[in-house]
């Protein structure tokens, strides 16, 4: 973990608690690693919990590769019950019976799973015409909202209890588990709402090597920063090239250099021959590697390509 005036240099993967929003527990991670800049990953609502990468000083700069990585979720549905949000931040405004079996459950589990398009919630942040979308449901207004596509990876019942039926599912960035499960309750003909929402793993992160709040504020501030893991760890998809020192100091300063092979457009993690991340590149024609982000030990100014 390197570190700077500002405070350190990593990422910190939190078991975010339920009540809280992602905002909120930003400031709260920054006081507890004692850094001033710092972003998350992608949001959760405040009612979920589970998974939330956070990003600290020059990790910030490569926060995009995680966000748009692939999400796995532990979501317990309660059928028979429908609230406008979706989950449990509104009340119950329709009940209806609920007579599936395991069969029909499973069988609708397995309809959704693949590539497909999705309207996104108007409790949502996703902008329409200049504003969010849950500033209009504020307002008590409903826009049209363009679908988006996504894919469900898969999607399996873990448990099913009474009205309460638990699922596993693993998604594509942008997915809404709450309208999912909206989706999933209206197949089955009862209708649903999320009673509980857990991320359980973001890209190759998991919620195992995550720590509580309790733990960090227990651990103190050095410990706390001790858990940070490097920025490079954000750029794990990337194809990797070992730079030679004169390509590491033309990249480092901002400048192209050649390395034949791989597609024009391909994004790069930059290393210097000594293991140190650099940042990260882009493929252009005729095999030049052009500087889009640079961790600031390289010692250049912001590059002029982008």
């Amino acid at each position: 973990m390197a570190e700077r005036s500002g405070g350190p240099d990593g990422v910190l993967l939190l078991d975010k608690p339920a009540g809280i929003t992602s905002t909120r527990a930003l400031a709260k991670a920054k006081r507890l690693v004692g850094s001033m800049k710092g972003g998350h990953t992608g949001t959760l609502d405040p009612f979920a919990t589970g998974l939330l990468p956070l990003v600290f000083g020059e990790a910030t700069k490569f926060s995009r590769f995680l966000i748009d990585s692939r999400k796995a979720y532990r979501a317990t549905l309660r059928l028979g019950e429908e609230t406008p949000t979706g989950d449990t931040e509104s009340e119950v405004v329709a009940r209806r019976p609920v007579s599936v079996s395991s069969k029909q459950i499973d069988d609708v589990l397995g309809f959704f799973v693949g590539v497909q398009h999705q309207i996104p919630p108007m409790h949502s942040a996703v902008h329409v015409a200049g504003k969010r979308l849950y500033e209009y449901a504020r307002a008590g207004e409903e826009v049209e909202r363009p679908s988006r596509e996504i894919e469900i990876e898969s999607l399996a019942r873990v448990t099913m209890e009474g009205n309460d039926l638990t699922v596993d599912v693993a998604c594509s960035k942008g997915t809404y588990v709450r309208t999912l499960g909206q989706d999933i309750g209206a197949r089955l003909g009862c209708g649903a709402h999320l009673v509980a929402l857990r991320r359980t793993a973001v890209g190759g992160f998991d919620l195992a090597n995550a720590a509580t709040f309790e733990a960090l504020e227990a651990e103190g501030e050095a410990r706390a920063r001790a858990r940070l893991l490097p920025p490079e760890v954000l750029v794990n998809a990337l194809a990797r090239i070992e730079a030679s020192a004169e390509e590491a100091g033309h990249f480092g300063h901002g400048r192209i250099f050649i390395r034949e092979g791989g597609a024009v457009g391909e994004e790069l993690a930059i290393f210097a021959p000594g293991g140190e991340f650099l940042g990260v590149g882009r493929r252009a024609e005729a095999g030049r590697v052009l500087p889009l982000r640079l961790m600031a030990a390289a010692g250049a100014n912001p590059p002029v390509f982008a």
